[in-house]
């Protein structure tokens, strides 16, 4: 198990290699007085002043020093010591949003995050139970339900039922409102009183005491999460149902019936831990899109996070944002996909000596 874990490491420093190449190489379509307008926030007429800019940031230089002083940053002339990289965290300047890329990313992503977790829970779990009922019913009234179900929700546009739920619970009956938090809430979070604990609002409310504010930062997050599983919960069905409908008919579970065990014990004990490994896999990568930042979802409820940025950046044409992002989610899809893997080996260890 450690071999297998030490091999899935060492490919990670690769793949990120691969993910700086691709988005490096992306950049090169532009001209080298582009891309020095990109890392900037004022941006000079004169024409020397620009040449001056495209010597210092050694964009005249070949590919493999550019790519270099992207990586780890350009030196400055003066101490000699190496300004900016995105190693260092050093994305740009988005226009879009008025601060650098990397400020950006630590102030919406915690919003992000706040919403992934809220949307994990019954987006996998009740997925997966839906998927096992639909399986064990199989051709029942309620098969054929969940089915219907699993059909509708994948062919619903996701800005379409957000909105629906939108107009419902908002426009008309006034409980579930768009954003983040309501105005008094917000100015409670702003305020010097408020403890910063891990920059995720509804944790922090309830380390602070203030249930008002937990429950209000709830409050305003229902409607993406019930977007949010529902689009999910059609796919998870299926994906769980088509497993365990194939788990059911194997040799083990029929014998395990034919010794006598309850149903229960052959469907939850038996069947369904194994047809749970492509389940995993979906949801690992259910997780990297809540966490990359729903786009959709977040603009139709103004929720603040990567997503909502992201979109804010593209309409705007704001490159070296759409890049940063590019980056950041390279990561987080590298890194979800190392988690998966592991848990893939404590489920089936017949993956562990492949």
């Amino acid at each position: 198990m450690t071999t297998y874990i030490i091999r899935r490491l060492l490919l990670v420093p690769i793949l990120l290699l691969g993910v700086t190449f691709l988005i490096f190489g992306m950049m090169q379509l532009l001209s080298p007085v582009e891309r020095t307008a990109l890392y900037l926030k004022d941006f000079p007429k004169n024409d020397k002043a620009i040449e001056g800019l495209i010597k210092r940031y050694g964009f005249d230089q070949p590919v493999y020093v550019q790519y270099w002083n992207w990586l780890m940053g350009v030196k400055n002339p003066n101490t000699g010591e190496r300004e900016g990289g995105i190693l260092h965290g050093d994305f740009g300047y988005s226009r879009s949003s008025s601060m650098p890329v990397g400020d950006l990313i630590k102030r919406r992503f915690p919003n992000t995050v706040d919403l992934a977790l809220w949307a994990m829970l019954p987006m996998i779990s009740i997925g997966i139970w839906l998927g096992v009922q639909a399986a064990v019913h199989q051709n029942s009234w309620i098969d054929q339900g969940l089915r219907i179900f699993s059909i509708v929700g994948t062919s619903f546009p996701t800005f379409v039922f957000g909105l629906l739920v939108l107009m419902v619970f908002y426009a008309k009956l006034q409980w579930l409102p768009p954003g983040r938090l309501s105005g008094w809430a917000s100015a409670v979070v702003d305020s010097p009183q408020w403890r910063t604990y891990i920059n995720i609002l509804t944790i922090d409310s309830l380390l602070n005491g203030r249930f008002d504010i937990f429950w209000d930062a709830l409050r305003h997050m229902l409607l993406p999460v019930l977007t949010l599983s529902y689009i999910n919960w059609a796919g998870f069905l299926r994906v769980t149902r088509s497993s365990m409908l194939e788990t059911l008919r194997q040799d083990y579970v029929v014998t395990a019936r034919a010794k006598g065990l309850a149903e229960r014990d052959v469907v939850f004990g038996h069947a369904r831990p194994n047809a749970l490994l492509p389940v995993i896999t979906m949801a690992g990568f259910s997780i990297v899109g809540l966490l990359g930042g729903v786009v959709i979802t977040e603009s139709v409820f103004s929720y603040p996070g990567i997503g909502s940025a992201a979109a804010r950046a593209a309409v705007s044409l704001d490159i070296v944002t759409m890049l940063g992002f590019a980056i950041f989610n390279g990561l987080i899809l590298i890194v979800a996909n190392l988690i998966v893997d592991i848990v893939y080996a404590f489920i089936d260890p017949r993956v562990r000596l492949s």
